[in-house]
């Protein structure tokens, strides 16, 4: 009988051995699976919250606090979670945290007082059965936390959060391990412990990872806002443009995102999708910063370091005072022949109607050198006439009214560009691709070139620099390429137009939408999502903000 109890208690220990190394190995199974997601976040506050979820459910935990060393020698609050209580502050809960940072040091020395600020300051674990009954740490916050509460604070874990490096960036702190069976509260085990310490360990090395990662992507945006700010700097014209179209971009493609019928309802964006082409956006006219100030802020026709219309002004007025001369010349000679008052008469006369056509054109070439709607054939004809005028320089030489760069310029069919100031301004896109396809994309930003390069192409093929057609692009580059063109049509600081309405550019970009020029699948999103209105709500002048009729729109069917 003996040997059979004997026989049944050896079975029952290996069994419970068993059992025991069987929730051992499932635990450092959960444990290796939590560091790998730890890796994977990317949002610094979900990260924090996995962590002390994590440590929570592994140890049985009832509550838990993680702390984060500040610069200023502090322990500041980031996540505090109590289960029981349901209490849930810091993190994405978006319930502040409404405690003071724990201060490492007092009267410039070592706060060994507070059992958190202990652990941050040497590095070790502490474990506490009972904090009503240990001596050496204050406890008078927790007890006064529990007599307002009705909570028993009883088990404490307090772990050190250290990096790869051996450098304490945390403290990781649990309360109240409690008992799967009975619910009762219990100590930290051992096991415990040392899971935890392996998991903070971890953790700290995620969420440094984690902090370098933002960092240099904070420093990589402060750059790229440097290449703006050059932009901005070296003409004030473009600089607001380099904001407004990622703003844009990023607001077309939620909205693709969101939309949930039609050719494009497969479109998603993950956060790297989205980080992506927010950078894309960023520094899709990055090369801008080639191209001469002079072409980018040309206002007007004639307009280089000065408007050279100042000069053609200056020209009628010598054409005034030589009619003037040829007047006087004319009277001096009719007196001398005894000429009568309606010979005089009739000088008089010529003369007045030089100088009204004098004075019209050049009111007509001032409307010409302004740049706005397209040139008639008959428009340039008559400059072409004005310049064929006949005047005396500065020298002496007799010369034509117009140079043949004036002429070229003041002939510009629409716009205040000629042919090659166009191909200048275009090479921007270039000089973008160049410099984009230089760098060493890591493998979450390889598609920046391609989407900032693509902004300028059409969607029949006929746009620039590679002339690529619809399906040769992505998605995000056509969305880029709406958004650049719309924000140029709304723009109010052009040097050389005003923004258009709402309506206005609506109507235009309708027409570009029919005439092959944008994605018709985006522009019906962006209508119907009124992504243009979000825009104009935030970025317009009230003044452009006019009644939009859908249903009148070119191209888009309501």
């Amino acid at each position: 009988m003996s040997s059979a109890i004997d026989t049944t208690q050896v079975l029952n220990t290996a069994q419970l051995r068993a059992d025991a190394a069987d929730a051992l190995i499932q635990r450092l199974e959960q444990l290796n699976a939590i560091g790998a997601s730890l890796s994977a976040e990317r949002d610094t506050n979900r990260l924090l919250e996995s962590i002390l979820t994590a440590a929570k459910s592994i140890t049985g935990a009832d509550g838990g606090t993680l702390y984060r060393v500040t610069e200023d020698k502090t322990l500041r609050f980031e996540i505090m979670r109590t289960t029981s209580l349901k209490y849930y502050l810091g993190g994405t809960s978006g319930n502040p945290i409404p405690f003071y940072p724990i201060q490492l040091y007092k009267d410039g020395k070592p706060n060994h007082g507070m059992v958190a600020a202990y652990t941050a300051l040497t590095g070790r674990t502490v474990n506490i059965q009972d904090a009503y009954e240990v001596e050496g740490f204050d406890f008078s916050g927790t007890r006064a936390f529990d007599a307002k509460s009705g909570y028993r604070s009883k088990s404490f874990l307090t772990v050190p959060m250290k990096n790869h490096e051996n450098e304490i960036i945390g403290v990781l702190q649990l309360l109240n391990a409690t008992d799967q069976a009975s619910g009762e509260i219990r100590p930290f085990s051992a096991s415990d412990q040392r899971l935890t310490e392996s998991l903070a360990s971890q953790a700290a090395v995620a969420l440094t990872n984690r902090m370098l990662i933002n960092q240099l992507e904070q420093l990589f945006e402060s750059f790229i806002n440097l290449i703006n700010l050059a932009i901005d700097e070296k003409s004030p014209y473009t600089g607001g443009h380099c904001q407004r179209v990622p703003a844009l971009t990023m607001a077309l493609a939620e909205a693709v995102t969101e939309t949930t019928a039609g050719p494009l309802s497969d479109f998603r964006m993950t956060d790297r999708d989205r980080y992506e082409l927010k950078i894309a956006g960023l520094l899709h006219d990055c090369g801008k910063v080639t191209t001469p100030v002079h072409v980018v802020d040309k206002a007007t026709k004639l307009e280089t370091l000065f408007d050279l219309i100042r000069l053609v002004d200056t020209r009628f007025e010598v054409l005034k005072r030589d009619a003037q001369i040829d007047l006087l010349k004319e009277q001096l000679a009719l007196a001398e022949q005894g000429a009568g008052m309606m010979q005089a008469g009739d000088a008089e006369a010529r003369f007045r109607a030089r100088i009204r056509q004098y004075e019209d054109d050049r009111r007509f070439l001032q409307a010409c050198n302004i740049g706005g709607e397209a040139m008639k054939d008959a428009d340039i004809e008559r400059v072409r006439a004005i310049a064929s005028y006949r005047w005396i320089d500065a020298e002496g030489h007799e010369a034509s009214f117009l140079t043949e760069d004036e002429l070229k310029n003041l002939t510009i069919r629409a716009g205040t560009l000629t042919s090659e100031e166009r191909q200048t301004i275009n090479h921007h896109i270039v000089a973008t691709i160049r410099m984009l396809e230089a760098l060493p994309w890591p493998n979450h930003l390889k598609n920046v070139s391609e989407y900032a390069g693509g902004h300028h192409e059409r969607m029949d093929g006929k746009g620039y620099p590679k002339g690529l057609s619809r399906e040769q692009m992505s998605v995000q580059a056509r969305v880029m390429g709406i958004a650049d063109i719309f924000e140029a049509l709304t723009a109010r600081d052009r040097p050389y137009k005003k923004g258009k309405t709402l309506s206005e550019s609506l109507e235009i970009l309708g027409r570009m939408c029919l005439g092959h020029h944008v994605d018709p699948d985006l522009f019906d999103v962006f209508v119907r999502r009124k992504v243009y209105l979000k825009y104009a709500e935030q970025f317009l002048d009230p003044a452009q903000i006019d009644a939009v009729d859908e249903s009148k729109i070119p191209g888009y069917v309501p």
